[in-house]
């Protein structure tokens, strides 16, 4: 599980498996590539697969940014050429899934193949977010609230992402998701993911890269793409209209409905996530050559 100097840090990944095609697995906040950790294996049996921590989170570096989705967007960027990696296929989750989109759109002649669960596919306004996450996330967004939710108290990490898996985690689970953030300082990607959601026009930068990617999305009709919906559990953001507007949106896209997960649903349906993506890859051709 190396750590590879990009930029002026540096990002450590996981990987199992070998082949000519890598599949990159992306996660949002706020986890880290242990999120994968029941999937990567299964899936490796037919390919290689990678999953970085992305910059500040997990065991990668914490260099003095702002930690903009700009910010993450760069330092991924940097290490998909710091490894040398061609074209991919990508997996992602939560905001994993928003920076996959933004990479393939600005590298579309490189993805092969994109899947995604629980992410960010368009612009949204304060109604279409998940009421219930609501008032956590206006708070979140409050200035010096904020700051005392998720810097001082660590919400996100002691409330949030528990709250949100539908079979909960293990003492052991929640440490180690815990363990990259023991200070203040440290937890400063976790309050700025939420301020980067993009609610009614707010932030201009983040909904534009969005609107972006949502182009290349409508466009991309030679690249496969697999939605992973789940029955709604704890913190569900994809519900049936976010859904349907993909079905409607996205080109090339399939849709496999599977039952019962929270927001994190790597935690709580790791083989189905597996099994669904082998088949995917398999029926595409995604690791070996191109489809026909």
């Amino acid at each position: 599980m190396p750590a590879t100097q990009v930029l002026n840090s540096t990002i450590f990944h996981r990987e199992t498996g070998t082949g000519p095609i890598p599949v990159v697995f992306l996660h949002g906040n706020p986890t880290s590539s242990y999120l994968w950790r029941h999937v990567l294996p299964a899936v490796g049996t037919s390919g290689r697969c990678l999953a970085p921590d992305l910059i500040g989170m997990g065991e990668s570096g914490k260099p003095a940014i702002a930690y903009t989705f700009e910010d993450h967007a760069r330092y991924l960027a940097a290490w998909f050429d710091a490894l040398g990696l061609g074209e991919v296929v990508l997996v992602g989750h939560d905001w994993g899934g928003a920076l996959a989109f933004d990479w393939g759109a600005r590298h579309p002649g490189r993805v092969r193949g994109i899947a995604f669960t629980e992410t960010i596919v368009k612009p949204m306004s304060w109604a279409d977010f998940p009421e219930s996450a609501r008032p956590l996330f206006e708070s979140m967004r409050t200035p010096g609230v904020g700051e005392e939710m998720v810097l001082d108290q660590n919400l996100f990490i002691e409330q949030a992402l528990p709250g949100t898996v539908a079979n909960g985690l293990s003492g052991e689970e929640l440490g180690v998701y815990r363990r990259p953030y023991p200070t203040r300082e440290s937890r400063l990607p976790l309050l700025q993911w939420p301020r980067a959601m993009p609610l009614d026009g707010e932030p201009a930068d983040v909904v534009a890269r969005i609107a972006a990617y949502d182009v290349w999305l409508a466009a991309s009709v030679d690249v496969p793409k697999l939605l992973l919906t789940f029955e709604p559990g704890p913190g569900t953001m994809m519900g049936p209209a976010i859904i349907d507007w993909c079905a409607a949106h996205v080109a090339d896209l399939e849709i496999q409905a599977y039952g019962r997960a929270g927001h994190h649903t790597p935690e709580d349906q790791p083989e189905v996530i597996a099994s669904s993506l082998l088949a995917w890859l398999d029926k595409h051709a995604l690791l070996s050559g191109r489809e026909g």
